[in-house]
């Protein structure tokens, strides 16, 4: 069925800042009784970067997350404002965060994060043919740089010690990508 069996009565504003609106709606659902949905509209598209070099490892980053009050674990990741070119901005975001740049790009992986209450997209890329620089992460990243074998993070992944939605998913699909690749030992 492709189209909605929604109908919106009426919508407000609930709360609103640089990155996401909240709306409250007055809904007629698919049963066809009045009801109620909450959304939020992310302003970005959430960008990730799996970096690889030629010996097969992968760069994290280590951040303490305010939401869940805990630290993670994660591949390189931001925000693609709507006007802006999402290969830009991963180029942009593994720079300030890891200071690597890569010659390689592949994407990989397109996601809705959360679609039962948001439209938050993403996309994830590779990168490959790696050279060092420095970092220059925004001032609200306090962020750690962990250098790990691209089989250790899919291990890490699989025993649960990496939780973030874009780096679980990231890293799966580039394990397919490479063995489709025929990339199994680097």
């Amino acid at each position: 069925m492709e189209e909605s069996d929604w109908k919106t009565l009426n919508r407000s504003v609930v709360y609103e800042n640089p990155w996401i609106k909240v709306e409250h709606r007055n809904v007629i659902n698919p049963s066809g009784n009045p009801g109620i949905y909450g959304t939020v509209h992310y302003k970005n598209v959430a960008i990730a970067v799996l970096p690889i070099d030629q010996e097969g490892n992968t760069y994290l980053v280590g951040q303490y997350r305010y939401v869940l009050s805990q630290y993670s674990w994660e591949i390189p990741e931001g925000g693609c404002p709507g006007h802006e070119n999402p290969l830009f901005a991963a180029k942009r975001e593994l720079k300030e965060e890891t200071g690597l740049e890569a010659k390689i790009w592949t994407p990989i992986l397109q996601m809705d994060l959360s679609n039962s209450v948001s439209d938050e997209h993403s996309i994830s890329y590779i990168a490959r043919d790696l050279t060092n620089g420095s970092a220059r992460p925004e001032e609200t990243e306090n962020l750690q740089v962990k250098k790990v074998h691209f089989n250790e993070l899919l291990e890490m992944v699989l025993r649960n010690e990496v939780r973030d939605a874009l780096t679980i998913a990231t890293v799966l699909r580039a394990k397919l990508y490479l063995d489709d690749l025929g990339i199994d030992d680097f």
